[in-house]
């Protein structure tokens, strides 16, 4: 009777210890009663009954990466294109990405496979280069659609690398150095005609300046001209009233005056270096004195 005990108190235990279940923490483990799918275990202690429970499929609730190896992919401009990139996921539903699809890896990376080449085949070679931002949003919005069913979320598609052939990355090299040597004599060739401009600019405001030093100077000149004519006139018309009132020595006003721009012009010619002429010093003198009366009597009378 003891050893009976004994024997169902071993095997109680066996059958506890067959049934106990320890979850990682990341993982849900699917329960299949008799093949069918039943239940999940969460992360840490379960208990499922020996014989009757199995343990189905231990889905990796983690966010992953699978890389999708390198393709070639002929572009809409016909060109050969090598193209890798990563997918990132994460399994949201157990159940659906345990019995929805048969390997879960093999179908994503699949369908990123044949998206990726129907997405850069409508491409032309210059937009693969320059919108990869554009085709991972465009890889990740028809990815995402698609695996929603088996219960994943794909959070971030990238594309590692873009190879084109060595042909056209020789072209796109030449081309490029082309379009910098465009810009090189376009910018210095702009230099050049900025600078002739500023120099335009430049005399045409020192020309601008000179015109009106000139016309100023030409202002003073006719007003220094119009103020000596002035007095020219008043000193001509005082000599003539003084004619007019008979006084003879107003006559000596002009004569004197004659004299001494004649004597001036002697003087100053270029040709005269010595000037011989009768010169009768009391007559000049007397002259002077007579233009001194006359100025005399026009002061006095203007008195």
């Amino acid at each position: 009777m003891g050893v009976f005990v004994l024997v169902v108190m071993v095997l109680a235990i066996l059958f506890l210890f067959m049934g106990v279940t320890v979850v990682r923490q990341g993982y849900v483990y699917t329960v299949e009663r008799f093949g069918r799918f039943t239940n999940t275990a969460p992360p840490g202690f379960n208990f499922i009954l020996p014989f009757i429970d199995r343990v189905g499929r231990k889905v990796n609730m983690m966010e992953q990466v699978l890389d999708i190896p390198g393709q070639e992919i002929i572009t809409k401009d016909n060109a050969m294109v090598a193209v890798d990139g990563v997918v990132f996921f994460q399994v949201l539903d157990a159940p659906k990405a345990a019995y929805e699809v048969s390997d879960l890896y093999v179908a994503i990376m699949q369908l990123m496979t044949t998206n990726l080449r129907t997405v850069m085949g409508g491409l032309d070679l210059d937009e693969t280069l320059s919108k990869r931002d554009q085709i991972n949003a465009q890889l990740l919005s028809v990815v995402d659609l698609a695996t929603e069913a088996w219960g994943v979320k794909v959070t971030r598609v990238e594309l590692k690398d873009i190879r084109p052939p060595a042909d056209i990355v020789n072209a796109m090299t030449r081309q490029m150095k082309a379009e910098r040597e465009k810009r090189a004599t376009i910018l210095e060739s702009e230099a050049a005609r900025q600078n002739e401009i500023n120099r335009a600019e430049g005399l045409k405001q020192a020309q601008i300046l000179e015109a009106e030093g000139r016309k100023a100077s030409a202002f003073l000149d006719a007003e220094a001209r119009e103020r000596s004519a002035a007095a020219e006139a008043k000193a001509t018309q005082l000599v003539s009233d003084a004619i007019a009132g008979g006084n003879t020595k107003a006559i000596n006003y002009f004569v004197a005056q004659k004299y001494v721009e004649a004597i001036s012009q002697f003087a100053t010619s270029p040709n005269a270096k010595t000037i011989l002429f009768p010169v009768e010093a009391t007559a000049l003198i007397g002259t002077l004195g007579g233009i001194g009366e006359l100025a005399k009597d026009a002061l006095a009378k203007d008195k």
